[in-house]
């Protein structure tokens, strides 16, 4: 007997040591967050200067030339975008382990149309997703009781209100613009979804996707403690901004060139409030295109320094993120032509209808 509770004693010690040991790991690693916030504050505080002594001082450009303004606004606009970046995707990493695909899919299924179109689109805001995982998504939620409504939400409102887009849109332009693009991706997302679903179209979706048997769904997930957060939304930056940061210079590059050299008000003239077709036909040129979100944003913001209207913009930079032409090809391998179309008509016109209410009201 005293033998066996020694053991238990010393494993209980055991026990006690590795909880402080856990506490103290956690305790250090809050103040190295800490403190490297504090110093990339202070980084970040010092970028329109030091991009303005390179320029004018350092390369010796004239001031109020289209090459210095353009040099000048890449050299700000670079660092500034890049350090958004990862301090966003290292933030949204540790949020993520949160909302794992499997919960959101347990979540979400048995939910009524309407009220699940809402938490479908906001949970598509935190929950992993890019192009390569539509068809897996779709089906898991599909095949486990989620409507085909409340699965379009969660598809539309994931790359458009991208949690990206959103710190860069309010790094950029302040809480106005970003709260602005938020809520009305939330519309698109709910009320598309909820169209789609009422439109009752469930036989357009390929037959094999509801034969299709997954694994059990209640398949417990391994336990994540905060050490492994962390470490995983180290990870989230090295792989996405890895993968990402080309993009973003190509895309600081043309916003750029647009800062630089294209006249001052030039965009009102095309992409103004007064040209009515301005909205239709950014969506048009933006359909097409395949962007990333931290790419697409500083074109957007040259494009507003240059008089171009907010909700033309916006319509267009929604149109590159939420209806991407990778993502619908994609798609076809589980939906037929007539619901992609449903799909890509309904977004579209919920984003031409949000164009023209901004630019009628602000």
């Amino acid at each position: 007997m005293v033998g066996k509770d020694t053991g238990c004693e010393v494993q209980a010690e055991q026990a006690r040591g590795a909880k402080r040991a856990g506490a103290t790991s956690i305790g250090i690693e809050l103040v190295a967050g800490l403190l490297g916030l504090i110093a990339w504050w202070l980084l970040y505080r010092q970028l329109a200067s030091w991009s303005d002594w390179i320029t004018f001082s350092l390369l010796a450009m004239k001031r109020g030339t289209h090459l210095g303004a353009a040099v000048q606004f890449f050299l700000f606009e670079a660092p500034k975008v890049m350090m958004l970046l990862t301090l966003v995707v290292f933030g949204v990493g540790i949020i993520r382990t949160f909302f794992t695909p499997e919960r959101t899919r347990r979540i979400l299924a048995g939910k009524s149309e309407f009220a699940g179109n809402v938490l479908a689109s906001m949970l598509g805001v935190v929950t992993p997703f890019c192009s390569c995982s539509a068809v897996p998504l779709f089906i898991g939620f599909v095949t486990t009781g989620v409507p085909l409504g409340v699965t379009f939400s969660f598809l539309i409102a994931a790359p458009m209100i991208n949690e990206v887009a959103l710190v860069l849109l309010f790094g950029l332009f302040g809480w106005r613009v970003a709260a602005i693009y938020a809520g009305t991706g939330l519309f698109i997302a709910i009320v598309a979804g909820w169209i789609i679903g009422r439109l009752k179209m469930e036989r357009f979706v390929e037959g094999w996707v509801y034969a299709t048997q997954l694994g059990e769904a209640g398949t417990a997930e391994p336990e994540v403690i905060w050490s492994d957060r962390i470490r995983l939304g180290t990870d989230a930056v090295g792989d996405i901004v890895g993968r990402v940061w080309p993009y973003v210079v190509a895309g600081i590059a043309v916003g750029a060139g647009i800062h630089g050299y294209v006249p001052e008000n030039f965009m009102a003239s095309i992409m103004g409030k007064g040209a009515w077709w301005s909205v239709p036909v950014a969506v048009l040129i933006g359909v097409p295109m395949y962007s990333n979100a931290a790419a697409i944003i500083p074109i957007v913001q040259a494009l507003l320094g240059k008089g171009a209207a907010l909700g033309t913009v916006l319509a267009f930079m929604m149109s590159v993120i939420g209806l991407s032409l990778p993502e619908t090809i994609i798609l076809r391998k589980v939906l037929r032509p007539q619901l992609i179309s449903v799909f890509v008509g309904v977004v579209a016109i919920g984003i031409l209808i949000v164009g023209y209410v901004f630019n009628l009201i602000i």
